[in-house]
């Protein structure tokens, strides 16, 4: 490793006593003043490396400057009236000036707001003061790739949907904006963190039969964030569908991170085609994220994936393997109706298609969430709270600046509105003091292990069913400690760590007062995103069979 020389003339803050200081933290001496000169000279050319790149003028990848619209990309905050579910964070109407393809013609988009769109603000879900040093929203100087693919597919972008604080909450009821409201029962959760997305999906899917107030605007088609069942959860509980693809096939370019290992973005409908045509979209590699690896395909490679619905057939469902997973369906606190629902609905519709159904036990999967946590918990507080970069080539967001270091205020707005993250800071500072980092590293080795328990399974199945969620929509919380509690044990993180494509589907309602949605999730291998949209198309037709033959 080499060191850069000081400049001439160069004139350092640094001192002896500070680095003495520094030293001492742990419990280092210097042995002679030649020592100590020496260290301290080094530390100077350090700090003028860096003084020197603040001075240095920003650089904003030429592949994501926003792309040219016909429209001006103008902003506007909702009115109630138009948006009483909280859904949309800020809306505008503008579309590419050249679009390559007409996949999205004329389809209305919604992105998560921790997704940069050039010209809106991103809000991360948070106050104000808590994403930038003059405590105004940034806006945002790139399109993320997503967002640039939709515009380039004829998709007209309706604007950014509320997400949770931080994208860090399996609950609607954190972001700075107020809760977001499922539109099956306004005053219940739409789920987290990609909340308004779920909403703004649910919306197309509520029943129209269905006495409902007005829901007020809405889009086609959204794209979530899904670090550990972001996209999952509010799909489950909106009755939509949700897909969290594999690890690295769609960019994550351009939004906001929790930590790089568990970061993606997939796509929200309400129904699996748009998922497949959006999945078509987004999907492939894009040369910046480093989250993507040599399996991630090309743009040019990416799959037709609506021409693989296009193909499933009722005699294909003979050939289908499914495997329903036995400690998926063993949660603690698990609603009866959830686990009775999706498992009954499995066994039927793919049943009804010919498929194999059979129970299949992947002990380890029942560690999955201790394991995912402890992968990620000292991380999100470096990247979700920190915003610190790894020793990798990355690019993050240029303009969103998290608060950092936390102080009273901060530490108040928090607790009020998200004690995740609260949470997340003070266990990150506990774990780093009290357990080895070979802890993490240990833990990194049984997501390994975990995948390769998937794998094994998939070898004789094609497809895992799992509850998405183990609990209906709940009303949501009033109290700090309801809303901790309200947010235990909804977890879909197992898949996040170990990157396999997870999608959630419509599977059936629950409730006493209110009809509630909930969904079934299909798994499986990596980069099987065609089987699994395969076996949704399947479970469909099961449906749709036993509902003709009643």
């Amino acid at each position: 490793m080499s060191t850069v020389s000081l400049p001439l003339n160069y004139e350092s803050a640094l001192t002896t006593e500070y680095l003495r200081g520094l030293a001492q933290q742990w419990n280092i001496s210097f042995s002679s003043e030649e020592e100590e000169a020496t260290y301290l000279l080094l530390l100077q050319s350090a700090e003028a490396v860096h003084r020197q790149i603040v001075d240095l003028p920003d650089f904003d990848h030429p592949d994501l400057l926003p792309l040219a619209t016909a429209e001006v990309r103008q902003f506007w905050k909702p009115d109630f009236r138009d948006n009483p579910c909280n859904a949309w964070s800020h809306r505008c109407s503008f579309r590419a000036a050249h679009p390559t393809s007409s996949l999205l013609k004329g389809r209305s988009v919604a992105f998560k707001d921790n997704i940069s769109v050039g010209g809106l603000p991103t809000t991360v879900g948070a106050f104000s003061t808590l994403v930038s040093r003059d405590a105004r929203f940034p806006i945002s100087p790139i399109d993320a790739t997503v967002v640039k693919r939709v515009l380039e597919a004829g998709g007209i972008l309706k604007g950014t949907a509320t997400c949770e604080m931080y994208s860090a909450a399996p609950l609607s009821s954190t972001s700075a904006s107020g809760p977001v409201h499922n539109p099956w029962a306004p005053g219940h959760t739409s789920g987290g963190s990609s909340s308004g997305c779920g909403c703004l999906m649910g919306m197309n899917a509520v029943d129209p039969n269905q006495d409902q107030p007005n829901l007020g605007d809405r889009a086609d088609l959204a794209i979530g964030g899904d670090q550990g069942g972001s996209i999952r959860i509010p799909a489950s509980y909106c009755g939509v569908y949700g897909l969290k693809p594999t690890h690295g096939l769609v960019p994550y370019t351009g939004a906001v991170t929790l930590t790089p290992m568990i970061d993606h973005l997939g796509s929200m409908a309400s129904t699996l085609r748009d998922i497949a045509i959006l999945l078509q979209v987004l999907a492939g590699y894009d040369g910046i994220d480093p989250r993507m690896t040599p399996e991630s395909p090309l743009p040019t490679a990416v799959p037709d994936y609506p021409a693989i619905l296009d193909d499933v057939r009722v005699e294909q469902g003979r050939k289908l393997r499914v495997g329903l997973l036995k400690e998926a369906f063993e949660v603690p606190g698990m609603s009866p109706q959830v686990r009775t629902g999706v498992y009954d609905a499995a066994v039927e519709f793919f049943g009804a298609v010919g498929a194999t159904v059979v129970e299949v036990s992947v002990p380890l999967h029942a560690q999955g969430p201790i394991i995912w946590t402890a992968a990620t918990r000292m991380t999100m507080s470096d990247w979700g709270c920190q915003s610190l970069m790894p020793g990798f080539l990355s690019y993050n967001a240029p303009h969103v600046e998290l608060r950092w270091p936390p102080d009273q205020e901060m530490h108040n707005l928090l607790t009020e509105n998200n004690p995740s993250i609260m949470n997340l800071i003070f266990s990150a500072a506990y774990l780093k003091e009290t357990f080895p980092s070979k802890l993490v590293a240990k833990a990194h080795r049984k997501v390994f292990e975990l995948r390769k328990a998937y794998d094994d399974v998939l070898v004789d199945f094609d497809v895992l069913i799992t509850p998405t969620t183990p609990t209906l929509s709940s009303p949501h919380p009033e109290s700090l400690t309801d809303r901790v509690k309200a947010a235990v044990g909804i977890v879909a993180c197992p898949f996040n760590v170990t990157g396999h494509p997870a999608l959630s589907v419509p599977c059936g309602f629950g409730g006493a007062e209110k009809r509630l949605p909930f969904g079934m999730q299909i798994v499986s291998k990596r980069w099987g995103e065609e089987t699994v949209l395969r076996a949704a198309a399947l479970f469909e037709l099961g449906k749709e069979a036993l509902r003709t033959n009643k």
